[in-house]
């Protein structure tokens, strides 16, 4: 299959810019968009058939679940079945934006696009791209990262002709994605809110417009959970990997520099090509290996944004161990934890523990 690249500048954005693409999905094909948290890869979610060859383009477990993007809020009465009150009171705040809630679905809404389950997630964008190639399909998009399943999401158009050129019919280059992350998932179909993904709305965010609400207990495990049924993309299988082994270092700083240093010679010693993931406070202290900052600690959106960048120069240089420091498990803290610990299969060293042995 030949891929069609375009580009669309944000600041000069035309709706005939958007025709080909939108005839694409209106015909069952696939397009690969921005959006503010990270590339989608998407297909007429009420057409199964398209949907079936987004989870063939990525392969895609069948019972991974896809998210489903609207243009405008109205959109849910047409593809939920029942929407709570605590629904509208989000979207007045939190969209356009990264926040997926989830209902349960009414029949127009095929069980290929919801991974076989009866309810259906649902996000309206914030990019502008996102929207106006929404509004000017006439589709409802179904659309999960727009790379191969289990590697780094996509930031940015050359992270998508990487995985999927050849496979989809269209990449639109809509430059970077800014957040980084992708959106938070919050369950409204079971009457108790629950958070089954976090991201750049935070628990905190969300407890100040609706009061009590909680993380499903499924997401914070520190291990795999291979019965559990996905109710929300990534809940189930290791996501956002790199090609080298990433192990996690938790504990305090001093001691986690001196470990990943130690462990980074050992590596190197052996032949080895050892990456390190270090912050701007610490990149430093760092005496060996490859040495790339994911951002600042005293700004967690930078290490968010940074996060699929760094684990994809890591695969481009080759890099067979990737060792990082760990981040606090609070605020946006919380889903960069999350993403990392899928991204390492959750192999963490407690250096504590090291010091005491």
């Amino acid at each position: 299959m030949n891929t069609k690249i375009i580009t669309i500048n944000t600041e000069d954005i035309r709706p005939e810019d958007f025709d080909e693409a939108a005839r694409i999905l209106q015909e069952g094909g696939l397009v690969a968009f921005p959006t503010e948290t990270v590339y989608g890869l998407g297909a007429n979610a009420l057409d199964e058939k398209a949907s079936k060859k987004i989870y063939e383009a990525k392969g895609r477990p069948s019972d991974n679940p896809l998210i489903v993007h609207i243009s405008e809020v109205k959109d849910i009465e047409a593809l939920a079945k029942e929407i709570p009150e605590v629904a509208y009171q989000l979207a007045e705040v939190f969209w356009p934006g990264p926040l997926t809630m989830i209902f349960k679905k009414k029949d127009c809404v095929p069980y290929g696009t919801t991974g076989g389950l009866n309810t259906v997630a649902i996000r309206l964008p914030a990019n502008q791209i996102a929207r106006e190639l929404i509004a000017r399909s006439k589709v409802y998009i179904a659309a999960p990262s727009a790379n191969i399943s289990g590697k780094p999401s996509p930031t940015e158009a050359e992270h998508v002709i990487n995985d999927l050129s050849g496979k989809i019919d269209m990449i639109i280059d809509g430059g970077k994605a800014t957040l980084g992350l992708e959106s938070t998932i919050v369950d409204l179909s079971e009457g108790q809110p629950m958070i089954l993904r976090p991201g750049c709305i935070t628990k905190k965010m969300l407890q100040n417009v609706i009061g009590n609400i909680d993380y499903d207990p499924a997401i914070m495990g520190k291990k795999l959970n291979k019965d559990l049924v996905p109710k929300a993309p990534g809940m189930k299988y290791r996501h956002y990997a790199p090609e080298g082994a990433l192990t996690i270092y938790e504990g305090n700083t001093q001691l986690v520099i001196q470990a990943i240093n130690q462990k980074s010679k050992e590596m190197l010693n052996e032949g080895h090509r050892v990456g390190i993931i270090a912050t701007d406070e610490t990149i430093e202290f760092y005496k060996y290996g490859i040495v790339m900052s994911i951002g600042s600690r005293k700004n967690e959106a930078t290490i968010a944004a940074g996060l699929y960048r760094v684990l994809r120069d890591f695969d481009e240089l080759h890099a067979e161990y990737i060792f990082t420091e760990s981040f606090a498990d609070n605020s946006l803290g919380q889903a960069i934890m999350n993403r990392l610990l899928k991204a390492a299969g959750y192999h963490v060293v407690k250096v504590d523990d090291l010091s005491k042995s």
